[in-house]
């Protein structure tokens, strides 16, 4: 992404301004977030589009040769195994651009940060409707 240029507005706006050769695996990555997270809201936080449900649950970005992914440092300690073999910093993991992203991986990050969120916010949104939050009444 380019520092000078305005940041974007939208997700898809984002992934139309990325490298080129990131475009496909920024759509793989945002299509697995959509589908372990529905009802997530999606906006762009830091310059980076980010997910979340009253906190954030992840974010990622392109890189000149990778995809950062963001997803909290309990869920890398929690699939510190699996994620072994990608370069890792405090809280984010680098998928590189040439390899396929780890998409089953990827989409049980997202689930345990849900899990994470809703044991700690309430319930869940999904399909655009609320559910109740704990401790509340309708």
């Amino acid at each position: 992404m380019n520092p000078k240029k305005p940041p974007p507005k939208s997700i898809p706006a984002y992934i139309d301004a990325a490298p080129k050769e990131a475009r496909k695996k920024l759509r793989e990555m945002l299509a697995a977030i959509r589908k372990a997270a529905p009802g997530a809201e999606e906006s762009i936080k830091w310059r980076m589009p980010a997910f979340s449900y009253r906190r954030i649950l992840v974010m990622f970005a392109a890189f000149k040769h990778h995809i950062g992914f963001y997803p909290t440092r309990s869920a890398m300690r929690a699939f510190e195994k699996e994620l072994s073999k990608f370069t890792m910093g405090r809280g984010s993991i680098q998928f590189p651009l040439e390899k396929p992203l780890p998409l089953p991986l990827i989409r049980k990050i997202i689930a345990l940060r849900v899990r994470e969120s809703l044991e700690k916010d309430g319930k869940w949104k999904t399909n655009g409707q609320s559910r109740r939050a704990k401790g509340t009444r309708t």
